[in-house]
């Protein structure tokens, strides 16, 4: 196995809470050497709990293993130091709001004077330039801006009592993933040309790439009753006879999967049933073609026996699980999907593994989650300032190690 993919790849990280953290994580995962830059006052991320002796464990998961400076960029001298490691960056990723750390000199331009090579990477709601731009963007009014929270409340209608969003942070966790491939893509132009250049990803722009329906919504066109976008939006959840919950991955209002759901229950005569007729009049009477489905899984003693009836149809079945579930599954640990990380107590905590397997890359270990500035004297050792330097600074509240 050779080295992993991103090796030697040095990135200053100047993310915070998510969606940057995210995107600086997968690349420290893929090999690259990536050291945070975190203020005296803290990532925000830290607070998230639970923790484990001072340390969030949502910190943790999107954090470990990555080199940790705190600096105070309000003096000088943390300018200087942090200037010195741009020098020698190849990626920079930042996710503030648009100019913020122009005004401590190292946005785009300014790196770019001193490092012309640099790929310079940033995340934000709106985009740097747009007339949104200084608008606040946390994933919850992104994705409430992009139309989710809508399909969200279309989805569910009345069975919600109140209002009510998605339960994860889509918008941030997608933008990071859309910065990795900001870094990668912009590393092979690099490669051919020479040239470095700044990427602005915007979470909005993000959230409306990843909605596989947006294009089929905006056509607004009537579909007579079809659901839209293959009708994997509208499939349903089942109970069998012992209670375990399942979903298969198809509405049978859409005319093409009405078909599948017909052979898979061995039931070609709701084919000639005038009250399937149509996709409308499907959905009119969805209640007894419900029943009619709950009736046939009380014929199978297990999952596994389903699964064979269903894949027969070209359907898909998939348990209800909770997290914890799918982490004690048998095929989580032969991906190994799920990785120990040291909890700095003397112990380890669960988190999720890679999401990929390379046949000729070995990825490096999870890695810990750093303290506050746990990295200060080594990144500055490497930059070749003196010890005593290092004392002052300290002292002086310039930089700051909290454990």
């Amino acid at each position: 196995m050779s080295a992993a993919p991103l090796q030697r790849l040095r990135v200053v990280d100047f993310t915070r809470v998510l969606a940057g953290p995210h995107c600086t994580k997968a690349l420290r995962d893929l090999g690259a050497d990536v050291t945070k830059i975190e203020p005296p006052s803290g990532d925000i991320g830290r607070a998230g709990l639970p923790n484990v002796n001072g340390i969030g464990l949502y910190f943790v998961q999107q954090n470990a293993g990555k080199r940790n400076l705190s600096i105070d960029l309000n003096y000088a001298e943390a300018r200087e130091i942090v200037t010195r490691l741009c020098r020698d960056a190849d990626v920079i990723v930042e996710n503030f709001r648009p100019g913020t750390l122009a005004r401590f000199g190292f946005g785009y331009e300014d790196v770019r004077a001193f490092n012309p090579g640099i790929i310079y990477v940033s995340l934000s709601g709106y985009g740097q330039s747009t007339s949104w731009r200084n608008r606040p963007a946390f994933a919850p009014t992104v994705q409430a801006e992009t139309g989710l929270t809508s399909i969200v409340q279309d989805h569910f209608g009345q069975a919600l009592s109140e209002p009510r969003g998605d339960s994860c942070s889509h918008a941030d966790i997608y933008t990071g993933l859309q910065g990795v491939i900001a870094v990668l893509a912009a590393l092979q132009h690099r490669n051919r040309t020479g040239e470095g250049q700044h990427v602005d990803v915007s979470m909005a722009a993000t959230m409306l790439s990843v909605n596989e329906r947006a294009g089929a919504m905006m056509s607004e066109i009537d579909t007579d009753g079809e659901p839209i976008a293959l009708s994997a939006n509208e499939s349903h959840i089942f109970e069998m006879f012992d209670g375990a919950r399942l979903t298969i991955a198809a509405s049978p209002i859409y005319s093409p999967m009405f078909t599948r759901y017909c052979a898979m229950m061995r039931r070609s005569d709701l084919l000639a049933d005038p009250r399937y007729a149509t996709a409308r009049l499907r959905r009119e009477n969805l209640v007894p073609l419900l029943a009619e489905i709950r009736t046939w899984l009380t014929t199978f003693e297990n999952l596994e026996q389903l699964q064979a009836q269903v894949s027969e149809a070209g359907l898909a079945v998939g348990r209800v699980r909770t997290v914890n579930e799918f982490a004690d599954t048998d095929w989580a640990k032969e991906w190994n999907a799920v990785v120990e990380v040291d909890d700095r107590a003397g112990g380890v905590v669960r988190m999720p593994g890679n999401p990929w397997i390379f046949s000729s890359s070995e990825l490096p270990s999870p890695g810990a989650p750093a303290y506050q500035g746990e990295h200060n004297e080594d990144i500055l050792g490497q930059l070749d300032i003196a010890p005593e330097k290092v004392r002052d600074l300290q002292q002086r509240g310039i930089l700051l190690s909290r454990r």
